[in-house]
């Protein structure tokens, strides 16, 4: 991709599932930003009550609604976005942020001086705690237990995490994709839903040969809780299942059997007593159901 023009247009992707205030809130802080070529595209999931109205009120900048019938996870509704996008840049980024003015342009400036970037993040910070960072990179995927956790993840801010750099995850509540990337890896595997799909996304890219980068010049405020709420049945069933599924897609024959023996070892029976002990009985179905998914099902999605 040639980078003559150094105003190329970027599509900002968000979702919108039964929460068009908040929708509109973030909307309302794209006025304010200072890069100017973009177009928003919003992608309602499926919501009880139709958006169209209160969003078109809004005189928002440029932005394209787009109605899913039904619910089609962050997996289906980003991809749905995507197929609709025209720009050079694609910025998925959740509804329950704000941006910061200069945001864009921070989250473009490394793609113009590496080729090999496929994808930008910024640093993310709490909304309702604004000098606690949430993101700021990823570690590497721990293909032990299949997990990892972000640098910096609530710490309070005071410059410690101000240098740049590749990272070995992007973090799906605001990361900047080049649209080369997409075309060479395909969109997320859209088995996954929720949960582990911005890893494996990440995972692919980086074997296309393609830096994941962290620019802490750039910011972001997420308006997730700083505890991230009590896990629900749900998140246990798509966190379970997913962790699995991701070590399915992304490790070797060895790290797969050694990730296996772990789970099977510890985390299974750990998670069964303590699901039991606390009488949390439906989170217990879940996670088994979670579990057993993986027995019966193929790792392929298409992407």
């Amino acid at each position: 991709m040639s980078f003559k023009n150094r105003t190329p247009l970027v599509s900002i992707i968000a979702l919108n599932y039964n929460q068009t205030t908040v929708t509109c809130e973030f909307l309302e802080s794209t006025k304010k930003l200072t890069y100017s070529n973009f177009e928003t595209i919003v992608v309602d999931n499926g919501s009880a009550v139709d958006p169209t109205q209160q969003i078109n009120a809004g005189n928002y900048p440029n932005v394209k609604l787009f109605l899913s019938p039904v619910n089609l996870g962050f997996t289906g509704g980003n991809n749905l976005g995507i197929e609709h996008a025209k720009g050079d840049f694609i910025f998925i980024v959740n509804n329950d942020t704000e941006v910061t003015p200069d945001l864009l342009t921070h989250l473009l400036n490394p793609f113009f001086e590496d080729a090999s970037i496929g994808v930008v993040c910024p640093k993310i910070r709490f909304y309702h705690h604004s000098n606690v960072i949430q993101y700021a990179g990823f570690h590497k995927m721990n293909l032990l237990t299949g997990r990892t956790w972000a640098v910096g993840s609530k710490e309070e801010d005071k410059g410690q995490h101000d240098v740049s750099g590749p990272t070995w995850c992007a973090h799906g509540a605001a990361m900047m994709v080049k649209r080369e990337v997409i075309e060479k890896v395909g969109r997320f595997a859209d088995k996954f839903f929720i949960y582990y799909e911005e890893s494996d996304w990440s995972a692919r890219i980086l074997r296309a040969g393609y830096k994941i980068y962290y620019n802490s010049d750039g910011l972001i405020f997420h308006k997730e809780s700083i505890t991230m709420g009590k896990e629900s049945p749900v998140k246990a069933y798509y966190h379970t299942r997913n962790r699995i599924l991701y070590m399915r897609r992304n490790s070797n024959k060895l790290q797969l059997t050694a990730f296996l023996f772990f789970f099977s070892f510890l985390t299974f029976p750990k998670a069964v007593c303590t699901y039991a002990l606390k009488g949390q009985f439906k989170h217990l179905k879940s996670f088994i159901r979670g579990t057993f998914w993986n027995l019966t099902t193929s790792s392929y999605s298409p992407v």
